[in-house]
């Protein structure tokens, strides 16, 4: 099972895990393919957004957790 941490940089989550998208867009991050949003690390996006890093780890692992069940 993949596990995201908050050092995890989001064009690599985007590309394993790409169901994950709609996670970010909506924390405002909806330019996902342009290079300064894919480089960035799960807690730097957070900072940047004002969202809770933690919260949105959890959201992520588990969506990427279900879709490895299916």
């Amino acid at each position: 099972m993949v596990q995201i941490t908050k050092d995890t940089i989001i064009g690599d989550i985007l590309d394993i895990a790409p169901q994950t998208a709609p996670l970010f867009m909506s924390i405002g991050m909806h330019c996902l393919g342009c290079p300064s949003s894919r480089g960035e690390t799960v807690e730097e996006a957070c900072m940047v957004h004002g969202v809770n890093v933690e919260a949105l780890l959890n959201a992520i692992n588990e969506q990427i957790a279900a879709s490895e069940q299916q």
